[in-house]
């Protein structure tokens, strides 16, 4: 079954409310900190105080006496066990040939701390207030070490590890730089720009949370984890961690409250409470506290970035030059590597016919938090990037912003880009015709009339994005760095009564997979959505997975589904055909429904599930009993969602202060199976891009290395109020490689909002001066830039 024939199934494109709101909306959800285990313990992390310091002595003996305490362990307990540091599952390779270096990260500090919050004891006890209490008897004595949060100042740091000891992790680069270079030098105009990705610090609203059980009589760990992708977590715990049969560990994410990236990833604590719960023979739960998660959970984006692009007379886009330097943070984080590689530098093509680029990117350590992906992980960075310049040049070149994009979009596919990915398909012009109309661009002038009127000034900001989703194929991704595949496995269970149970590695932590993925297979089998259940989240139930990033649970994990449901559906109708004494070649299956073609011979698939599972007029000699199957796919290309977005704001130039006052946004997501969660997530997407640009900022002090936005106090969060109503649409040009025509939509409203925000603040500033402007545009920044501008 292809793409164009799936999209005109019945359920397919509808609006289903999900099924799994109503557990959500009466507290009937369960998270991992809602589970209570049988002689369950509390673990408690003392973490560093400085961004950088040796440890002279750890001294526990205070806390151990402590009333409740179980034990505290240390980096020395860790070392004495043989447990492994935390892996980074993304090796790059650096221009010179060698590979990227790669400190080892102890789950508990060994001998020194290089971030504020690093793990340096853990306190185990009867309860939380036993634990905490024994926590603070903990004596440190820290040597304070200098400190660098900066990217650009890594170079001339002092070093946080031996094995880098210039602070430097890898120099990539992608892209010919000779012939870069010689379209520079005979362009008849190049533009120029230094910006600033700011850091983010992930927020979900459900903190990080851990419980860690042995049984000795098993011999195995139960691990529950609010976390994105389990069979990853087992496979990086037990084969490079703890070296554990893999059997012998189950990990399961039940509900889980938002993840937004900063749950993919092998924490430290996952690690700690697994180990230590062999050790004491007790289930062991932590949970962080807001604060806890500002230091711990990775963080987002921090990019310093230089860019140029060369063009023509009339502006067409002849060739790009980039530098990035990414901060890795103290350590490497499982995917880190890629974020600013792989997930970056080949989305700089962006839509727009440009045929030559050269990306080059520095990886630096500093004294911070690891930095990983967070929404969008690479592609929010290289639109920003992108986008600004687009607009700059545009506006450099005296033409409309609109204009210079239309004048360089790619308008044949499939398009082979400069920097190695190839867009199957995609309609740039209809997107950017679409927006204009939705924004009502040819009525701005008057708007900004009308504002100036008011002694306010108006802005309009225009952002063309297209994004990779679904990172394929697992070879490829191989040959570029991943240590692990990147399919996905579903496993479609086919009960007598004609219900349906599917077993899926994509994990939902939001999206509504059990809605979404129930009305895929509801419509391929001609049955109701409600006699479709979706499992997800545990690995001692579903096959195997790699879990949800990427916007890539419908492409790829829906895909996986689909071709079990292929393999449903060629058994199916050879009982069918038995059923109806014909040829299976003969039978057509529609509708829930196989008939003979040419007679009215009819069963229903009811039918066939019960004669599966009663087989008493069945093949028995052609076929087994029952009717399940399980399918892996690994997909042949990304998928390329894109889009056109279109922000105008109003500015008061006495304050500073910015409002979003309309905000168009027009996405192709190929095939849409339901409209209303594709809705909620490009809204959702939408915040967290705008929250980045106008409020959110990740602040490290750089003497001391402190977190200066360490709580809601200073790191300011979207509220509802910050946002104006969406105006949205979506086009669609099918995937042409997965039988969904289904592209992804998870990460695009936070790729293409941050741009459009700043490009109509700038917009806005123009005509007092102000040319360059770095997230986020907060009102105290905007007011000192007027201000500069007027000296």
């Amino acid at each position: 079954m292809g793409a164009s024939d799936f999209v005109n199934l019945p359920n397919i494109g509808t609006s289903v409310r999900r099924k799994e709101d109503y557990r959500f909306l009466t507290g009937g959800g369960q998270y991992t900190d809602d589970i209570t285990l049988a002689n369950q313990s509390y673990a408690v992390f003392v973490r560093s105080p400085h961004a950088h310091a040796n440890i002279n002595s750890i001294k526990i003996a205070a806390a151990k006496a402590a009333p409740g305490v179980l034990d505290v362990f240390v980096g020395e307990d860790v070392a004495a066990d043989k447990i492994n540091g935390l892996p980074c599952g993304w090796l790059i390779t650096s221009t010179d040939g060698n590979p990227m270096k790669e400190p080892p990260h102890p789950i508990l500090a060994q001998g020194k701390v290089r971030y504020v919050g690093d793990h340096v004891a853990m306190v185990v006890a009867e309860t939380l207030e036993q634990a905490k209490n024994a926590a603070e008897l903990v004596e440190v004595d820290y040597d304070v070490l200098s400190a660098v949060v900066r990217v650009t100042d890594a170079a001339k740091a002092t070093a946080l590890h031996d094995a880098a000891p210039d602070n430097h992790c890898y120099k990539w680069a992608i892209g010919d730089k000779a012939q870069v270079d010689a379209a520079f030098a005979n362009a008849a105009h190049v533009t120029k720009l230094d910006l600033t990705n700011n850091r983010l610090i992930p927020n979900a609203m459900e903190p990080r949370a851990v419980i860690g059980s042995y049984s000795r009589a098993t011999e195995e760990y139960v691990l529950y984890v609010s976390n994105q992708n389990p069979h990853v977590e087992r496979l990086l715990l037990t084969a490079f961690v703890m070296g554990l049969p893999e059997h012998k560990v189950r990990v399961i994410a039940p509900d889980v409250g938002g993840g937004f990236g900063s749950k993919i990833y092998l924490y430290a604590e996952d690690v700690c409470l697994t180990w230590a719960s062999k050790k004491l023979n007790r289930n062991i739960k932590w949970t962080a506290d807001r604060s806890e998660s500002f230091v711990s959970d990775a963080h987002g984006r921090d990019h310093s970035s230089h860019a140029e692009m060369a063009m023509d007379k009339d502006g067409k886009f002849l060739a790009l030059r980039v530098h990035t330097d990414a901060n890795m943070g103290a350590y490497l984080s499982t995917f880190a590597p890629a974020v600013p590689t792989i997930l970056y530098a080949t989305l700089l093509a962006g839509q727009y016919t440009t045929s030559q680029i050269y990306v080059e990117v520095d990886a630096w350590f500093t004294n911070t938090a690891p930095v990983d992906a967070y929404r969008g992980a690479g592609r929010p960075e290289a639109t920003y990037l992108l986008e600004r310049l687009v607009t700059r040049c545009g506006w450099e070149l005296g033409l409309a912003q609109d204009e210079i994009r239309r004048r360089n979009f790619v308008k044949d596919f499939p398009y082979q880009t400069p920097v190695a990915l190839q867009y199957d398909v995609g309609d740039f012009h209809a997107l950017l015709k679409r927006g204009n109309e939705l924004a009502e661009v040819a009525g701005f002038e008057q708007r900004k009339t009308a504002s100036a009127a008011k002694g306010l000034l108006r802005g309009m900001g225009y952002s063309c994005y297209i994004e990779a989703c679904g990172l394929a194929p697992s070879n490829i991704a191989g040959a570029l760095g991943a240590r692990a595949g990147l399919f996905e496995c579903g496993e479609v269970r086919v009960h007598p009564t004609g219900s349906v149970t599917v077993f899926t590695g994509s994990h939902s932590h939001g999206q509504g997979h059990e809605t979404t993925f129930a009305q895929v297979v509801a419509a391929r089998l001609g049955i109701s959505v409600d006699a479709v259940d979706i499992v997800h989240g545990d690995t001692g139930r579903v096959p195997f997975g790699m879990g949800t990033y990427g916007s890539r649970s419908l492409s790829v994990g829906g895909t996986a589904i689909m071709k079990a449901l292929d393999k449903i559906e060629t058994k199916a109708k050879k009982i069918a055909a038995h059923l109806m004494e014909a040829s299976d070649a003969d039978v057509e299956f529609a509708n829930g429904e196989f008939t003979i073609k040419g007679t009215d011979k009819k069963v229903t698939f009811g039918q066939v599930a019960l004669t599966a599972y009663v087989p008493h007029n069945y093949p028995l000699d052609k076929l087994e009993p029952g009717l399940n199957e399980t399918a892996f796919y690994d997909p042949t290309n990304f998928t390329f969602p894109s889009g056109t977005y279109i922000c105008e704001v109003e500015l008061d130039p006495a304050t500073g202060v910015v409002r979003v006052d309309r905000f168009t946004a027009v996405d192709d997501f190929g095939n849409i199976i339901n409209p209303m969660i594709v809705e909620g997530q490009v809204h959702g997407g939408l915040v967290q891009g705008i929250g980045q640009a106008l409020l959110e900022n990740c602040v490290y002090d750089p003497e001391s290395g402190q977190l200066l936005t360490g709580s809601f106090m200073d790191y300011a969060m979207p509220r509802a109020d910050d946002m104006p109503n969406f105006t949205l649409d979506t086009l669609c040009t099918p995937c042409s490689h997965n039988p969904l025509g289904a592209k992804g939509c998870g990460e695009a409203g936070a790729i293409g909002s941050p741009p459009a925000v700043i490009n109509a603040v700038l917009d806005a500033l123009k005509p007092l001066g102000v040319i360059d402007f770095d997230m986020p545009a907060s009102p105290s920044r905007v007011w000192e830039a007027i201000q500069s501008a007027k000296h």
